[in-house]
This record gives structure tokens, C-alpha cells and sequence, in this order.
């Protein structure tokens, strides 16, 4: 799969050699495709003001106009963050009648400003409450890889911006990340996908699923193009860092928790890449890492996204539970068995966590590990009944991007399987605050993984 990255579509559409119309009509066009993935893509398609948008950026850009490097280019937003005039129904049916939103989320208004073009809201795991992908309510977009043979998870719950972006129906998907639905799905569809630290880009105008743990962050065809997107999302200059490069940079493989269960594909491609890493000069030390193998312990009583989520859904439940998945109801549910005290001491026990990850990590530039364990499994192995499946196989691909976001940092997820193999992710992660490291480290990293 070659995707065109934000700088081979910026150079034809300053060539001449394309428009920005003719980008959106054709990403339009295979977002209706009948035989295509569109309609399990997209909630809501925005055709005719993706069409307006990008007959504006044609006329600003022969004016000598350019904003950004967006200018003019097709971008999927996930279904949960607001679109003046639109409703968010966050992969639900139980936000269809909400009233639409009067404003847009401030990502969204920075993506317009920045000359984007907004194609439509894409589908999700309902509520975000899932690393898997699958809604019974609009349908589960499948993968791309290995699609003719019956499908397989998109990952989530950034579902259909990952699939958009795979498909053609966009350059860039938007999507969260609260405990990995970024990085998950780029992982498994053969994406770049960057979770920010969660303070670098408002999540206001966005129906929440953990408000200590959301954040906002872009899915694309390369490290570039995140970084590029990113700056964007968090109001700062449109452009990439300097890149870092691979050689002596101090790189921790962690060895707790975060190799455990890891099939023969995931693992095959991740030493692969822990090998070109260290032939490019890479500093790699795989070492316990303690404080991993006590995440688990600190949410005896529950998560903090089931304990907000609840705090957000509990009025709707009591109103309207038979309109949700069932399994994502049960998620949230297990918000309603944990007190106050519980929340207070599981936030103590985060900041605690937080400090000890620092201190054991603080030699080294980054951490890697596999994005997930496994690779995309089949779609039909996972729908009902098959529930002890689809736990098991959610909290598999959640754990290891759950560790980040329970740290406040920020990762990559970077394509490292070869060509024809399943989608592999390698994650490259760093601490609160390093996100212009880690994009710098990895535009290094992907140039490495290339050779």
C-alpha cells in the first residue's frame, strides 16, 4: 500500500498538476462508491461544503493564497468532535436527535483556517469505549489488508478515519486517543498515527470519553505528515521538526508486560526493527521496566475512563441502555461500582505512577514497543456471541497504548512490517511534554526503518 503523504500532494497542487476539486470530487467519489467501504466509513459525508471548501482554497491558492500545507487537502474528522451545524453522534444512535452543534470544536476551526477541507465525520467505536472498531449500529469498516478474506478490524476506535485514509477518501484522518485509538488503528491498518500529550491540543467541543485521558491526534501516511498536522491541531507553525537522528540515540524496549502475548508476525516485525534501529547507530536496551507490571494493580476498582464515562452517559443509561452496544454499556457500567474515593486515590496513584516512570526512564531519549500484540484479527471472530473473544482481543491490542496515555505522554505508531506481511505498529513514546522530540526522533526512526 503507497499513500500519498501531505508533501507529494502539496507539490501537485502547487504544479498545477492537480486542484483541490479534483482532490475532494474524487474522495467524494470513492466514498459513494457502492462496492466500497464508504458507507461503514463515514457517518455523515459533507459534500456539499467539502465541495465549496475546496472551490475557496482553488481561488485563494490562484490568488497566491496558500495557509498551509493542508491548503486544499481532504481531511476526515472522527464522528465525536463538533461541526457547526452538524450533530456528533460519536458512533451512537443515541445522539441522532441531539441538537446540532452551534460552534466547532477549536480542532476543527484550526484545520478550516489552516485550508483543509472537511470530507465528513467518520465512524468509530461507539462512544470511543473500544480498541477494536466494531459498531453494530453503522457498521464495521473493514481493513484493507486481507479485505477479500471476509474482513478484518480496523482497529479503534478511530475506525473510519483510519480507513479513510487507506481508501483515498482522505489524505489525513482526525481521531482521539484515550487509550490508544490513534495509534491502534494506524497500527493495524499500516498507518502513522501520534497521540499528543493531552494538554498540546484542546479537546474542547468533543463528546468525551475520559477527560484525564483524551486527546486529539492525526492518522497519515508518514511521520511528516503527523508532525505537520499536529502543529496544526496545537495552534503552532505549520511544519515538521528537524529530524533527530537514529544514531546514539539512547532507546529503552522495555521487557514488562508489553511483550507479553505477542503473535509470531508482531514479533517477527518488531526484532526486525529493533535491528535496523541498532544497524543505524541506535542505542537500544532492553530492560525491565517495573513500573509496567503494576498499571494493572492500580485499577482494582475500576479505570479512570469508566468512571468518567459514567459520570458523562449515567442520565442516558437509565433512559436509553437498550439503544447502546451492549458491550460498550457494560464498560461504562463498571463505572457505577466505584465511590469517590476510589476515583480520588486511583488520580493520587496515577501522579505517583507518573513520577516512578520518569525517574526509571529518565536515561534514555524513547521508549519502544510493539504497538500492539497481534494483528488485526477477523471481524466475524469478534461479533456476538463470540464476547469472551472480543474482551479478550480488546484488552490485548489496549494495553500497551493505555500505558501512554495513563503516563500523559505521547507516542508514534510507525508502520514496520515489510511489504505484503500484515500491518505491524512500532511504537516510539515519550514522557509529558516531548512530543516535538519524539516526532523529530521519528522522522529518524521511519528513515531507518526505509533502509
Amino acid at each position: 500500500m503507497t499513500l500519498a503523504t501531505l508533501h507529494d500532494v502539496a507539490a501537485a497542487l502547487a504544479a498545477g498538476q492537480t486542484a483541490s476539486t479534483e482532490l475532494t470530487e474524487a474522495a467524494l467519489q470513492r466514498a459513494q462508491a457502492p462496492a466500497g467501504e464508504g458507507a461503514r466509513v463515514f457517518t455523515r459525508l459533507f459534500a456539499d461544503s467539502a465541495r465549496l471548501q475546496a472551490q475557496a482554497s482553488d481561488a485563494l491558492r490562484a490568488a497566491g493564497i496558500v495557509r498551509s500545507p493542508l491548503e486544499g487537502v481532504p481531511v476526515a474528522v472522527k464522528g465525536c468532535l463538533d461541526i457547526a451545524g452538524r450533530v456528533s453522534t460519536a458512533g451512537s444512535i443515541v445522539l441522532q436527535d441531539a441538537p446540532p452543534a452551534t460552534r466547532n470544536a477549536p480542532v476543527v476551526d484550526r484545520l478550516l483556517a489552516a485550508g483543509a477541507v472537511i470530507v465528513g465525520h467518520t465512524n468509530m467505536t461507539e462512544f470511543a469505549f473500544s480498541g477494536l472498531g466494531i459498531n453494530p449500529h453503522y457498521g464495521t469498516p473493514r481493513n484493507a489488508w486481507d479485505r477479500d478474506g471476509g474482513g478484518r478490524i480496523p482497529g479503534g476506535s478511530s475506525s473510519g478515519a483510519a480507513v479513510s485514509v487507506t481508501d483515498g477518501m482522505a489524505v489525513v484522518g482526525i481521531g482521539t486517543d484515550t487509550g490508544g485509538s490513534v495509534r491502534i488503528p494506524s497500527a493495524l491498518c499500516g498507518l502513522t498515527g501520534f497521540k499528543p500529550t493531552q494538554q498540546r491540543v484542546p479537546t474542547a467541543g468533543t463528546v468525551p470519553l475520559s477527560t484525564s485521558l483524551d486527546s486529539i491526534g492525526p492518522l497519515a501516511a508518514s511521520v511528516d505528515c503527523c508532525a505537520i498536522v499536529h502543529a496544526i491541531l496545537a495552534g503552532d507553525a505549520p511544519r515538521a521538526p528537524a529530524p533527530l537522528p537514529v544514531r546514539d540515540a539512547r532507546l529503552l524496549a522495555p521487557e514488562t508486560v508489553v511483550l507479553d502475548d505477542m503473535d509470531e508476525t508482531v514479533s517477527a516485525a518488531f526484532e526486525r526493527a529493533l535491528r535496523r534501529l541498532a544497524a543505524a547507530g541506535a542505542r537500544i536496551t532492553r530492560a525491565p521496566l517495573p513500573e509496567f507490571a503494576g498499571y494493572q494493580a492500580l485499577h482494582v476498582r475500576g479505570s479512570l475512563a469508566a468512571a468518567e464515562a459514567w459520570a458523562w452517559h449515567r442520565g442516558r443509561l437509565e433512559h436509553a441502555a437498550d439503544r447502546y452496544d451492549p458491550r460498550v454499556a457494560s464498560r461504562i457500567q463498571v463505572g457505577a461500582h466505584m465511590n469517590a474515593a476510589d476515583y480520588i486515590d486511583l488520580l493520587a496513584a496515577r501522579k505517583r505512577w507518573q513520577v516512578d516512570v520518569a525517574a526509571r526512564t529518565a536515561a534514555f531519549d524513547a521508549l519502544l514497543m510493539p504497538t500492539t500484540p497481534i494483528i488485526a484479527p477477523r471481524i466475524e471472530a469478534l461479533l456476538p456471541p463470540h464476547d469472551r473473544a472480543y474482551f479478550h482481543a480488546n484488552g490485548l491490542i489496549l494495553r500497551n497504548p493505555s500505558l501512554i496515555n495513563f503516563l500523559d505522554g505521547c507516542a508514534l505508531s510507525l508502520p514496520c512490517h515489510a511489504p505484503g506481511e500484515a500491518p505491524v505498529g512500532l511504537m516510539l513514546a515519550g514522557l509529558h511534554g516531548q512530543d516535538n522530540q519524539i516526532l523529530a526522533l521519528g522522522l529518524g526512526v521511519e528513515q531507518a526503518l526505509a533502509a
